[in-house]
């Protein structure tokens, strides 16, 4: 019973505590790390996309494959734009702003 006394009590008393801390200060060098990280994220999700894209022209060629082998009539395919590839991950950090004089 004193546990879970005493462990109420800390509960919410960390909830006051932790939003009084103050915000982070970040350098140049952890935002532009932060910058890196989120370019790398999103070539990450473009190239689950194109993978994604090749997945489903295997899957489709190969249901309508097996479709007109197995004398059904297939409907045409509808029209998609192709799979790109995003090629490689490149990352160009923008250039700073020019410091004023």
């Amino acid at each position: 019973m004193k546990t879970a006394v005493l462990l109420i009590a800390l509960t919410a008393l960390a909830g006051p505590a932790l939003a009084k801390l103050p915000a982070p200060v970040l350098t140049d060098e952890a935002k532009a790390k932060a910058a890196e990280t989120a370019a790398k994220a999103a070539h990450n999700g473009k190239v689950e996309a194109y993978l994604l894209c090749q997945s489903q022209e295997r899957v489709a060629a190969r249901y309508f494959g097996e479709a007109r082998s197995g004398g059904k009539t297939v409907p045409t395919a509808a029209e998609t734009a192709p799979c790109t590839n995003p090629g490689p991950f490149v990352y160009a950090p923008a250039s700073a702003p020019a410091a004023p004089k």
